[in-house]
């Protein structure tokens, strides 16, 4: 059977401070700008999978399916949350798009119905988007 790719976009609104602890605020300011002020942003994540077309029904993976994982193992975290503070899996990592397209990809990780994880897309604004293949 062929091997395919199939992509979910999601969303969720989620609120977040940049910084380091062991820097000062002085530095922090400097490094982060306005984005050590608490702030929020509404994401957008893209998942894509691959698999072997299912004969019977015709997918990689239903698609409803893969969006209640979605669902069940990142944003009933993240969605509507301060991520500095009220995530558990992001405690003591620096919420940038960076570190959460990482953590989220490590969330996923075996865990979508048999289909092999490509890659977690994330889009922070229009402008500014992470990408992890778990290289």
């Amino acid at each position: 059977m062929p091997r395919v790719r199939v992509t979910k976009r999601v969303d969720f609104a989620a609120g977040h401070r940049l910084g380091n602890p062991s820097f000062g605020e002085e530095e922090n300011r400097r490094i982060f700008g306005g984005c050590h002020n608490l702030h929020g942003h509404n994401y957008e994540l893209e998942v894509t999978v691959e698999g072997e077309v299912d004969p019977e029904t015709g997918y990689v993976i239903d698609l409803g399916r893969l969006k209640e994982l979605l669902g069940e193992i990142v944003l009933e975290d993240v969605d509507h949350v301060n991520l500095s503070a009220d995530v558990e899996w992001m405690e003591g990592i620096n919420p940038t798009a960076e570190n959460l397209v990482v953590q989220i990809w490590k969330r996923l990780f075996g865990s979508l119905d048999g289909t092999r994880l490509v890659s977690v897309k994330l889009w922070e604004s229009a402008r500014n988007i992470a990408e992890y293949r778990g290289e």
